[in-house]
């Protein structure tokens, strides 16, 4: 059994002893802390927005939750069966506090979590979730009396405000979408996406929709993690289906992936890349990535005369350093796209609509469109440590040994070489130290890897 406590959330395997799983005590707990944490405002009943993927655990949980935030005397609104980004949409709109989002995105299917967020629906800061972690620890809260409990309110409909509002961005065009008639397959992984991209594509007049894996029932049929691995039940269907583009989202639908008409991966790196591609023809400005998601978003945003900047790993601090930039376009290498003229929340249902009129308008094959950007690939590795080794000195030597290259270090250490790129990161959760790279080939991303784990690996 296990049981992460972060500053973002709070996620773990179901089951177990208290402390030692998700268990429905942790759960009471950490959702009494997170009202403590809203009432610093003064707010004494504060509306909390709660919002699940399809897990299996989910209405459990749902049910613990949503009855602890009353017990607190939080006013709750249960949004149901939906996305992450609908709860993060869905906070601001009903002007609520708050709100939780169940999911543990794409852990398997014996996970659930917590995801905070406050006001703006935007998740927690790390100040906040030091702090909340804290009361949680201490126990140090107060369930209300009797007629101070919150009141429960179960709304419907959110996924549909929520792909109206992605209809009325100006970046999408539904006309250039519905005249290129489409044919588009999707693999939702039975979860939530198997209810929101469907209704989204139908909403862009795409008429030919192959669904694989969308009764939203929490049984995952392979790795709910969208990579080329766990994906080839839909690459068969392309192939078979003669698709001209398929898309993959994970539980929480936060992160798309995209596979061409032949099959194969456009790239979980480069649904950033397409989509950051797009909005700077249309709107100047910069963009942001982390220091772990690849340089061709750099290159294609000066290729538009603008400028990139890198954040430190962690939706919440792209988040921070997007707004520091004034960003138009930003996210992550995993397929997170975040676009601010909705919301600042990584969100695959926005990423689908402009990748659709980005096709769309281009009049290219996917796989024709993916040529058009930086080819770089990428080589993930970890190195497993002594529960007593001094990772910070670790990378602090390493930084000292490239000192003479373009050295970072918000987060770990990222050495910037002409032709590549190493990011060394410590684990918060366990003694690894995680290594990533990227080179113009795969054989040179691997080599710069290695070449990392022998110089740790000597130190």
């Amino acid at each position: 059994m296990t049981l992460i406590k972060s500053i973002s959330g709070i996620r773990g395997t179901i089951g177990g002893r208290p402390g030692e799983g998700l268990s429905p005590m942790d759960i009471v707990k950490f959702t009494a802390a997170f009202v403590r944490l809203i009432g610093k405002n003064g707010k004494k009943n504060p509306l909390v927005v709660v919002g699940r993927d399809a897990r299996v655990s989910g209405q459990m949980v749902n049910q613990l939750v949503c009855g602890t935030l009353q017990s607190m005397g939080a006013h709750v609104i249960d949004i149901g069966l939906s996305t992450t980004p609908t709860v993060e949409v869905a906070v601001p709109a009903l002007k609520a506090d708050a709100g939780i989002i169940l999911t543990a995105s794409h852990n398997p299917g014996q996970w659930n979590a917590l995801k905070l967020l406050n006001q703006k629906g935007e998740f927690i800061s790390a100040k906040e979730g030091e702090w909340l972690l804290e009361v949680a620890e201490k126990e140090d809260f107060a369930f209300v009396e009797v007629e101070k409990i919150g009141r429960y309110e179960l709304q419907d409909g959110w996924i549909e405000k929520h792909i109206q509002m992605v209809l009325d961005l100006p970046v999408v065009d539904r006309k250039a979408i519905e005249a290129a008639d489409f044919s588009v397959a999707l693999d939702a992984v039975n979860s939530t996406g198997g209810i929101a991209i469907p209704r989204l594509l139908e909403a862009l007049g795409v008429k030919k929709i192959h669904k694989l894996y969308c009764e939203p029932n929490g049984l995952f049929p392979h790795n709910p993690e969208p990579l080329p691995a766990h994906l080839t039940d839909l690459s068969n269907l392309i192939k078979q289906e003669k698709v001209d583009v398929g898309f993959v989202v994970d539980p929480d639908v936060d992160r798309l992936a995209i596979v061409d008409e032949h099959g194969d991966m456009f790239g979980e790196e480069y649904t950033l890349v397409a989509v950051a591609d797009y909005i700077l023809g249309s709107t100047p400005g910069n963009t942001v990535s982390n220091l772990s998601s690849t340089r061709a978003l750099a290159d294609v945003t000066r290729k538009h005369g603008q400028e990139y900047e890198a954040a430190a790993v962690g939706e919440v601090n792209v988040v921070e350093k997007m707004k520091e930039k004034n960003a138009v376009i930003g996210g992550e290498g995993n397929g997170g796209v975040i676009y601010p003229a909705l919301h600042y929340g990584r969100d695959a249902l926005v990423g689908v609509a402009v990748f659709l009129t980005l096709l769309a308008k281009r009049k290219l094959a996917c796989s024709e469109l993916r040529k058009t950007y930086p080819q770089y690939f990428m080589s993930k590795n970890k190195i497993q440590l002594d529960v007593k080794t001094d990772v910070d000195a670790i990378l602090a030597r390493v930084a000292d040994l490239y000192k003479n290259e373009k050295v970072t270090t918000i987060d770990g250490v990222k050495i910037d070489f002409a032709d590549g790129w190493v990011h060394l990161r410590k684990s918060n959760t366990e003694p690894i130290i995680r290594v990533y790279a990227e080179g113009a080939t795969q054989k040179e991303a691997d080599l710069f890897a290695q070449k990392m784990l022998d110089v740790v690996a000597k130190i």
